[in-house]
This record gives structure tokens, sequence and C-alpha cells, in this order.
């Protein structure tokens, strides 16, 4: 114990919370290999995502820099001992890596390795990844020093854990990717509801105009008016939807510019009036940014399409401890929730309490028959 300074429960704790307080695969891995180089108090550690191929999907090392993992070069294939990391549940905890019978050597730029320890990252009985660390620094006068039971023991524990923390962030990634799904599917049943019934109209009102061009000139001219009114509005929906295709630049700008521009876009692009307004609002963690622009979008979508609204207005106030307040308002013809919602039409009201709930936060919908519409989401600081 006196050679780890990361040792103790106060220890253990940090490392499986980092883990766990990640969302993206490539952040949990890189959360994983640095915690257990960091309590095995180890000179190198790596994790290795298989794929299947021979190979690695993804290899993410620690205590490595960045020009010596140029210089090392092509990721490792999966043989000699970290074959046997993915093929067998068994810890390796070997004095001396290099006298095993399984060593085949490393590259020329590698650097030099002797005690080791590694055992594989499982779900179940699926192997997600190999984890391994070497060197543990200690004094090793005569060799002796090296990975102990305890700390076979507490990587154990760790990689655990790190199978539940990598299993929740391929979750995580596949749910949005789902949804990346979804919506593109209803931004395209909403091209063909609006813009593909206003150009048929105005093929339609080009068709009466050329019939009237040579026995009632000024009907046709009146019907070829209407024709550029009805080209200006397919052109104001195209570009509405192709702001709701293009990814919002959320890492580029921040919440607040994203959803003033996308609010500006929209205003030109529909007869109701659209406003935007932000006070004291600041930076949130990338996934409550992503949450509170999925739902703002959705309820301007539902009071521009729906509820037949001259105004709508969306807010973005400070809460408490640093957390934000949204609010998207419309005087429109509003609804009775518990009728839409025993109707089975939801106006993405369940899509919206998913994504609040998914960050910590709170959804809330006020709404009566010709009172309007009120959605909020409330997010806890990050």
């Amino acid at each position: 114990m006196s050679h780890r300074p990361g040792s103790g429960l106060a220890a253990v704790s940090s490392a499986l919370l980092a883990m766990n307080r990640q969302m993206e695969v490539r952040d949990v891995l890189k959360t994983i290999v640095v915690s257990a180089r960091e309590l095995l108090d180890a000179e190198y550690a790596a994790l290795g995502v298989p794929d299947d191929h021979g190979g690695f999907a993804q290899f993410v090392v620690d205590g490595v820099s960045d020009a010596q993992w140029r210089a090392i070069g092509p990721l490792p294939r999966q043989h000699g001992i970290l074959a046997s990391m993915l093929h067998t549940a068994e810890t390796e905890r070997l004095a001396d890596v290099r006298k095993d019978p399984r060593f085949e050597g490393w590259p020329e730029a590698h650097p030099e390795m002797s005690d080791f320890i590694g055992l594989p990252v499982r779900d179940g009985d699926e192997t997600l990844a190999a984890l391994f660390l070497a060197n543990k620094r200690c004094p090793k006068p005569d060799g002796s020093c090296g990975f102990t039971a305890e700390d076979e023991e507490l990587l154990t524990l760790l990689a655990q854990h790190a199978a539940i923390a990598l299993t929740n962030a391929r979750l995580y990634e596949r749910s949005r990717e789902l949804t990346i799904a979804e919506e593109r599917s209803r931004l395209a049943h909403e091209l063909h509801d609006a813009v593909s019934q206003k150009l048929f109209s105005l093929r339609l009102t080009a068709q009466a105009a050329a019939a009237l061009v040579d026995r009632d000139p000024a009907r046709a001219k009146g019907e070829l008016q209407q024709v550029a009114a009805l080209a200006a509005e397919a052109a104001d929906e195209l570009r509405a939807a192709v702001v709701e295709l293009r990814p919002a630049a959320l890492d580029e700008d921040g919440l607040v510019h994203t959803l003033r521009t996308q609010v500006q876009v929209l205003d030109r692009a529909h007869s109701a009036r659209v406003t935007f307004d932000a006070v004291g609002v600041r930076a949130l963690p990338a996934a409550q940014e992503e949450a509170l622009l999925r739902v703002a979008q959705e309820a301007l979508h539902n009071a521009l399409r729906h509820s037949g609204a001259g105004l709508v207005t969306v807010a973005l106030t400070r809460s408490g401890a640093g957390g934000v307040l949204l609010a998207v308002t419309d005087d429109g013809k509003g609804f009775e929730p518990s009728t839409v919602r025993s109707a089975g039409r939801h106006l993405g009201l369940v899509s919206m309490r998913d994504r609040a709930a998914g960050v910590g936060g709170i959804l809330t919908v006020t709404s009566a028959p010709g009172r309007g519409t009120t959605i909020e989401m409330e997010v806890p600081g990050g």
C-alpha cells in the first residue's frame, strides 16, 4: 500500500465516479485507462477494443507521449498476451512480460516494459476490451517489486465498473443515432406535407394562368402573382427545413447563438412572429445544451405547424444553482394535454420529456383550449 499514492476508498470511489460521468465511448475509454494507471500507480496503461478482423477498433494509451505513440507505428494486432486477454476471463499478472513464452516482442520505439498485469473488460460473455498496465512505480533493486494480489483485486473491481460505463456509453451513442434518424424521418414527412403541397398548388395555378392568358389577361396576371407567392412560400419552407437538417453548431457557437440563429430563420419562413431572448445564461455541458436545443426545436415545430399562433416566443433564463430554464410560448389555439394523451397524439411530448429526463431536467406543459401553450424545460447547472 505504501507505493500506491492513489490507494484507499476515496481514490477508488473517484475512479468509478469519473468513469460513469462520461457519455461518449471515447471519453469513457480514456477515463478507464487514466483511472487504472493512477489507481495502481503504474508507468503505462492501455486499453484495446477488438474489431472483427484480428486487430483493434480503438486503442487508448496513457503514459506514452504523442510523439512516442506516432513513432511506435500502427495499432497492435490481436496476438500473444493481448490475444490471451481477449479470449479468456482470467487476469494475467507477470513479474516480467518479456520472459513469458507468448511474448512476441514489440516495435523499436516501444517503451521497455517488465512487470505486467492485464485482464478483459467483459459484459456477460462478451469481451468489450482488454485492459493492461505495466511497470509498477516502486523500488526494484532486485526485481522483486511488481503488481500484487491487492492490485489484481482493485483492477478487477475497476474492470467490472468499466464494463457498465462502456455499455452505457454505447447505448447512449446508439440512442443518439436513433434520435437523428427519427428527426430526419419527421423532416421528410414535413417536407412532403408542406413543400410538396405548395408545389402542387403552384403547378395548378400556373396551368390556370396559361389557360387565361389569351381570353382574360387580367385574371391571368392575378394567377401569375399567386404563382410567385406560392413559390416564395415553398422556398421559405425549404429554407426552414434545411436549418433543422443541418447539424446545430453547438460546439462552435454555443446554445444561445445557435438557437437565436434558428429562431431568426423560422421568423422569416413563417407568417407568425418568432422571437428569442436570453438573459444571464452560461455555458452548460454538451449533453444538456443539445437536449435544450432539441426540445426547443420540437416545441417550435408544434407551435408553427399546429397551433395557428400569431406570436411564438423563445426565452432562455438562468435558474437556481446555475441551471437554465427554457420557455417556448405561443398564443395559438392551445389544447387539453390529457385529451391529447388519450387520443394517442403526443405532439412530441413523450420525446421532449425523455430528453429532459435524460439530462436531469424537468419538462412542464401548460395549455388549454383557446389559451395558447407554454412548454418549459429546466435543467440543473453543470
